[in-house]
């Protein structure tokens, strides 16, 4: 059997199940250093491998030549033009489980991961609900390694290093002393969003004091929209949206003393440089495999489950129940500044 020198690694999407995929990469990278990986994602996300020599970014132009089933079986071609031992496919959704048909008669061996569906769905139902914690997503994506003959022990892998703020971006954070304070307040669907007003009212407390730099994450003319307002008012606060590339600004979160985020991409961003991250949980819960990698268990702040036991109501949030509107409000932000607190000392 030929030895396997190049794997082609397939995860399209969304920016935290991306991200999720780094720590396990690098762990692949420092365990198997003579094995190639190329990497199928978005260019955008490109960025968040540039420390993984061994990898290289094939670019899924989803949108323009790689498009419809004319573009996937374009995108099968130019895969297949790479010459690859084996496909490690991270995502298995419908357009990888097409463009595995189209390598069915390749002979590559193509395995894809186990989401685990059924046992999620067991953890969300209303009724009989099987309340247990579950395989991380980063287990499941080095169970997939471990199929095509490359076990991987995520324990003692390697972080990221923290990377260098280049010029521009420090004159944007400025200079000084202070402890740095991220918070990334938005997520996908609200069901994992803290109240903006008692997340403003965290900003508040914390730009009193004096003794914090608070830096603001997210994404979008509605949310750089808010975050600017908050800069606006709290003269500690530095609004990040739109201001720099997503290069830089994974420099600055790596430089971050404490990151604040929802169960969101932040997070999982945070996590890969070791940040100490603080997760608020809304109608979803750690239990369902999307814990921030090697984060303490303790660096989370869940809604109160004995007053609202449907939780977790679904796996990303999207499904919230008649009631169910104001779990985060559960978590007060007196909780969230005395977790900052502990967490950074």
């Amino acid at each position: 059997m030929t030895p396997t020198k190049h794997i082609l690694v397939i995860r399209l999407s969304a920016m935290g199940d991306v991200a999720m995929t780094v720590p396990v990469l690098l762990a692949f990278q420092e365990q198997y250093p003579d094995v190639k990986i190329s990497l199928l994602t978005r260019a955008f996300f490109k960025p968040m491998f540039s420390q993984l020599q061994n990898v290289s970014i094939i670019e899924a132009d989803l949108k323009g030549r790689h498009k419809g089933m004319i573009g996937l079986y374009r995108l099968q071609k130019e895969l297949k033009a790479l010459k690859v031992d084996a496909i490690a496919d991270l995502h298995n959704v419908l357009r990888t489980n097409i463009v595995r048909q189209y390598f069915k008669t390749s002979k590559i061996p193509f395995i894809q991961i186990d989401k685990g569906r059924a046992e999620k769905k067991a953890l969300v139902a209303k009724k009989n609900k099987k309340f247990i914690a579950l395989k991380t997503s980063h287990q499941r994506y080095a169970d997939v390694f471990e199929k095509l003959g490359f076990p991987l022990n995520l324990e003692e892998s390697k972080l990221l290093k923290k990377e260098s703020i280049n010029e521009n971006t420090q004159n944007l954070v400025g200079k000084g002393t202070k402890t740095w304070i991220g918070i990334a307040p938005f997520a996908a669907f609200p069901g994992k969003m803290y109240p903006l007003a008692s997340m403003e009212k965290i900003v508040s407390e914390l730009n009193n004091t004096n003794r914090y730099k608070i830096i603001l994450f997210g994404g979008g003319a509605k949310e750089k929209e808010e975050l600017s307002k908050w800069e606006n008012n709290y003269s500690n606060t530095i609004n990040m949206a739109g201001q720099i590339a997503l290069e830089e600004e994974l420099a600055v979160i790596s430089q971050l003393d404490i990151m604040v985020a929802m169960d969101s991409g932040n997070a999982h961003l945070a996590a890969m440089f070791g940040t100490p991250t603080l997760t608020l949980w809304g109608v979803t819960h750690p239990y369902a495999g999307f814990y921030p990698f090697r984060q303490k268990e303790k660096n989370a702040l869940l809604s109160d489950i004995a007053k609202y036991p449907l939780i977790p109501t679904s796996i990303y949030g999207n499904k919230v129940p008649i009631g169910y509107g104001k779990v985060m409000e559960s978590i007060t932000p007196e909780m969230v500044l005395k977790k900052i607190e502990e967490i950074l000392h």
